[in-house]
């Protein structure tokens, strides 16, 4: 018989709603800077997914959480664009990996300027405070 799940205090409750308004709030942002580009939520997610580095489709697709074959059809509309280019993996020639091009890149770092919600409200915290959240989060990522 599975033990008695313990309730959420009251304060818990709120810090997880908090830390829910503030995912929707930078969602909402994400999407509106990605509009101005004509890109979807999906497309700008993928194309800042590859300014880390270039990764084959099926790691994409897991990183997205999606179907390999939804990742082929955004790569192929980002190269459409030329945002994205395929390229082989220098370790195994038999695998593609997409690529940002430099007009990808150049989007890439538009759409982080332009999240405004994610940096104002994190400047009225002093560097010790941004240190503090920043370990906590961590904290709560690896539990």
């Amino acid at each position: 018989m599975a033990a008695p799940k313990n309730h959420p205090d009251a304060l818990t409750l709120e810090v997880v709603g908090l830390i829910g308004s503030v995912v929707a709030r930078y969602h909402e942002e994400y999407e509106e800077a990605a509009a101005e580009h004509a890109l979807t939520g999906a497309q700008a997610r993928l194309l800042s997914l590859l300014a880390l580095e270039p990764l084959p489709m099926r790691r994409l697709a897991r990183k997205l959480k999606c179907e390999p074959s939804n990742v082929t059809g955004i790569v192929d509309r980002l190269e459409a664009r030329g945002l994205v280019e395929r390229r082989p993996d220098p370790d195994d020639r038999r695998v593609k990996l997409a690529a940002p091009t430099d007009e990808g890149l150049r989007i890439v770092r538009d759409l982080r300027d332009s999240l405004d919600f994610a940096r104002e409200p994190l400047s009225a915290l002093s560097r010790a405070e941004r240190e503090a959240l920043r370990d906590l989060l961590v904290r709560m990522l690896e539990a």
